[in-house]
């Protein structure tokens, strides 16, 4: 049981897409990652996933609209929703999501972290 800062620990990598886990609570995964540009299409059939932006802007994608995002907001997106993030032009973000949660769900691609750091 530690203070954990999350302006700190994104401090310490710069790769964008490249998610971060800082914590475990319960069976979810806290994650920091830096967003640059756009993401994939993507869903995750099994889980919900929380985006905290903690610096910057970006744009939540749907198929149906677009959520816009600054520093101090967060977004759920349902399990089975497609989604896009996109940063505008950069963003840091905390995500919550279970345990195990590949970040490119059922897209899969060069930008699939499987097993994320721990830092």
């Amino acid at each position: 049981m530690k203070r954990i800062s999350l302006i700190e620990k994104l401090a310490t990598f710069d790769e964008p897409w490249t998610p971060r886990i800082i914590a475990d609570l319960n069976d979810t995964e806290i994650k920091l990652a830096k967003l640059e540009g756009a993401f994939e299409w993507h869903s995750h059939a099994d889980t919900d996933e929380l985006f905290y932006v903690v610096s910057g802007n970006m744009r939540m994608r749907f198929r149906d609209r677009d959520e816009v995002l600054g520093a101090g907001d967060m977004i759920v997106v349902p399990k089975g929703v497609e989604h896009m993030p996109v940063a505008e032009p950069t963003a840091e973000v905390m995500l919550i999501e279970a345990a195990g949660t590949v970040n490119t769900g059922d897209a899969g691609g060069d930008r699939t972290v499987a097993n994320p750091e721990r830092i």
